[in-house]
């Protein structure tokens, strides 16, 4: 059974940084992404890593603030959040992916982690 389970949203001040996590259990995928939500809107892509080539992809605008990694031996990913805006406030989601490449095409994804960024 395949499982991803977020961890490490919460609340922080304007400017601060936050780490997200993504266990994933089941089976391996090739690509891994993170995606927000805020109500009443669309879920946004925010970042992906292709598993094996460590290629990483981000949204313009997380692009310099906002890192994707991944942990081969833990099977997490990762989602290293700095320069935190107002802007930023969401529920965050990871997602997996068989495909190698496209930016909307996810197989599975987490229940997804609040994070709160106050002005």
């Amino acid at each position: 059974q395949v499982q991803l389970v977020e961890s490490g949203g919460g609340l922080v001040q304007a400017g601060g940084s936050l780490r997200l996590s993504c266990a994933v259990s089941g089976r391996a995928f090739s690509r891994y992404g993170w995606f927000r939500q805020t109500p009443g809107k669309d879920r946004e892509f925010v970042a992906a890593i292709r598993w094996y080539t460590m290629y990483t992809d981000y949204a313009d605008s997380v692009l310099g603030r906002f890192t994707i990694s991944r942990d081969n031996a833990k099977n997490t990913v990762y989602l290293q959040m700095n320069s935190l805006k107002p802007e930023d406030t969401a529920i965050y989601y990871c997602a997996a992916s068989q495909a190698v490449v496209g930016r909307t095409n996810y197989d599975y994804w987490g229940q997804g982690t609040q994070v709160t960024v106050s002005s």
